[in-house]
């Protein structure tokens, strides 16, 4: 990527909008997320399968109401949506309304029974599940110059980055100095999460009751990249962050800052344990009285495996909001003494 410190070009974030979602898009392209990037739903079934399962949690702390919602947030191609309705016990499936939000084009040959959106249904009960879409939620960039002042950083079409306007007051300096401070050393950067903070907000006031919960790449105050996050994808590689709708543009999420009072912050690794994904292997007697079965069964333990890894997707952030319920033994009553251990 080419670099110069002259003030021209625009913001991060609006030309990461029209990149991602504009009429020639990224994410308006026929073949979607998936044939760019590799997300735990993509991984392994085992994703769904956990995620029907806090669906059935929510529906028994919810008194199983007479219709129960499942709002999966940046559908994607609502890969996760047919795998969560797949999974559900029948009784379940029957009283759930099932919900594809997501910007793109409704897919062709989609389960009838998902409704799709571009926004999310509103004063529903139920789970609302945001996998990787905050990531995609766009954002302006900051840089300390010479002086250790931070600046937007401004980019052209081509990637080419600017310093513009210091941000030293106003609601983006006030994040900054409470969720990302900087310090005085040239050459730092961050991310301004507040658009995220809101969208996520907006999204979690959509739920009458239930739960929401977002899962993205993430860090915490106390451990914010010195340099900053942003960065592409293409083709299932990392690569400039170029807005020229070629390629993802991404940040890691400041899930800390996004969390409402009552909410839960965990990793993936000690939800999906808690929803009885884990990657032990299973008995080698299994192998000898029913081979087909092991190998099954082995495979499974694979993908568990990935999906739990540290250092991979079992490190990405899970932030678990509840909206007039309790995290109670109904919900994830496991996952704070996971996470402890």
């Amino acid at each position: 990527m080419r670099y110069e410190r002259r003030g021209t070009g625009r913001g991060w974030r609006e030309a990461t909008e029209e990149a991602l979602y504009g009429p020639a898009g990224f994410y308006r392209r026929p073949e979607g997320p998936a044939g760019h990037f590799r997300t735990s739903v993509h991984a392994s079934p085992l994703f769904a399968e956990a995620v029907a399962r806090l669906l059935c949690r929510v529906d028994d702390a919810l008194g199983g109401p007479p219709e129960l919602a499942f709002v999966d947030m940046g559908a994607g191609r609502g890969e996760l949506v047919t795998g969560v309705l797949a999974a559900l016990p029948a009784e379940v499936a029957a009283r759930t309304r099932a919900y594809a939000v997501e910007r793109a084009e409704r897919p062709a040959g989609l389960d009838h029974r998902i409704e799709w959106r571009a926004h999310p249904p509103k004063g529903v009960t139920g789970l609302l599940f945001a996998n990787e879409w905050l990531d995609n939620v766009p954002l302006d960039a900051v840089e300390t110059d010479a002086y250790g002042v931070p600046r937007q950083v401004l980019v052209q079409d081509d990637g080419t980055q600017t310093l513009g306007e210091p941000v030293t007051d106003g609601p983006e300096a006030d994040w900054l100095s409470r969720w990302w401070p900087l310090g005085g050393e040239p050459g730092l950067r961050a991310e301004i999460g507040l658009p995220r903070d809101t969208a996520w907000a907006a999204a979690v006031g959509t739920l009458e009751r239930g739960v929401a919960v977002a899962v993205d790449y993430a860090h915490s105050r106390e451990a914010r990249p010195p340099f900053g996050t942003l960065t592409g994808f293409r083709g299932g590689r990392e690569t400039a962050p170029v807005p020229d709708g070629s390629c993802d543009i991404t940040a890691h999420v400041a899930l800390d800052a996004c969390a409402l009072p009552g909410a839960l912050l965990l990793t993936q690794r000690a939800a999906l344990h808690a929803l009885g994904v884990t990657g032990g292997r299973p008995p080698l007697a299994l192998a000898s009285s029913d081979p087909a079965a092991y190998v099954r069964a082995l495979s499974g333990a694979g993908e568990a495996a990935e999906l739990t890894a540290t250092g991979g997707l079992g490190d990405f952030g899970w932030l678990v909001q509840p909206v007039g319920v309790g995290l109670s033994a109904a919900l994830l009553v496991d996952v704070a003494d996971d996470e402890e251990q």
